[in-house]
């Protein structure tokens, strides 16, 4: 395909396949570059083989990873040229087809799948800063604030540029990474990793070739590097995975027909990175009518525990049945 101007047009299908095995959440990336850099499962779009996106989508998901995938969902279409770029070929050299990646997310269950389990990585090794349900992370203040606070620092003026609404290098970091006191928003994982490239921290920017890499003498080892855009692209995942079950009854997705409450709040708390406070978490779910009980129970080495199931008729009766967990443990 060609671009207007002549250059060569790829479009690329890229999948998150994401997981939950134990109490981590597990990203499926079975390819690896001269680096070692894990890759997403992804290949182009062929319009005479593939009759929809996600119906070639499924069909990478099946032959790279032998996953048969349930919720799918479409994320973002990623076009920036030179994201593409990988050790082989460093900034995407001019004459390179112009990549056009579309990413999904799709859920799925690990049990039984032994193929799969061999190419399972932990979502938060590359993105250690997300998981704060051992407390705050210590690389936020070790690593990445003072770096940020140096990279700002350089350019102090950037809201010269006549956007009065934009805000400081600064002001983002601090809004994005719950600095000085702020607030830290789980659902900005995208933004913040956008960041940390843009300030040339993460390998990636490196990789890539990108100005403000060049100006650290030496750079922390923030989170696991991946292939090509793929961290950007699982970084955009996890985001919205993050907000929709706040109004998506999605996390039920990762859980078997029937399953105790400790289970599901394992799972939330897997998603969300914060630990929850478990009375207020239980009377939430029960409260807002997504489960039900079976009637059984499981042994699981105390006393045993109720069995429940999702309750598909809150489908029906409610726009947005999801889980707007705001209490923490």
């Amino acid at each position: 395909m060609k671009a207007p101007g002549g250059s060569a047009l790829e479009i690329n299908l890229t999948a998150v396949i994401l997981m939950i095995e134990r109490d981590m959440p597990q990203v499926y990336a079975s390819a690896f570059d001269v680096a070692g850099s894990p890759g997403l499962p992804s290949g182009p779009f062929e319009p005479m083989t593939h009759r929809t996106l996600e119906l070639g989508l499924r069909a990478f998901a099946s032959e790279q990873a032998g996953l048969s995938l349930g919720y799918v969902e479409q994320l973002y279409t990623f076009g920036d040229r030179g994201r593409h770029a990988d050790e082989r070929t460093p900034a995407a050299p001019d004459d390179n087809p112009h990549v056009v990646s579309i990413g999904y997310l799709a859920l799925t269950r690990i049990e039984g799948r032994e193929r799969a389990k061999s190419a399972l990585h932990n979502v938060y090794s590359f993105f250690p800063w997300e998981d704060w349900r051992g407390g705050r992370p210590a690389m936020l203040d070790a690593d990445i604030a003072p770096r940020l606070s140096q990279w700002a620092e350089a350019a102090r003026d950037d809201t010269s540029r006549g956007d009065k609404q934009a805000l400081t290098r600064m002001e983002r970091a601090r809004m994005l990474f719950g600095l000085e006191g702020r607030p830290f928003d789980e659902e900005k994982v995208l933004e913040r990793y956008e960041l940390l490239y843009e300030a040339g921290l993460v390998e990636e920017a490196a990789r890539d070739g990108r100005p403000a890499a060049q100006n650290w003498s030496e750079r922390p080892r923030l989170g696991r590097m991946m292939q090509f855009d793929h961290r950007r692209i699982l970084a955009t995942a996890l985001g919205r995975l993050r907000g929709k079950l706040k109004y998506r009854p999605l996390v039920f997705e990762l859980l078997e027909s029937s399953f105790t409450l400790t289970a599901l709040q394992t799972k939330v708390e897997a998603i969300s990175g914060h630990h929850l406070h478990k009375q207020n978490f239980r009377r939430l779910v029960e409260g807002t009518g997504l489960v039900e009980a079976t009637g059984e129970q499981i042994t699981t080495g105390g006393r045993p525990a109720a069995l429940f199931r999702f309750r598909r008729d809150v489908l029906l009766e409610r726009p947005a049945p999801g889980l707007r967990f705001g209490v923490r443990a």
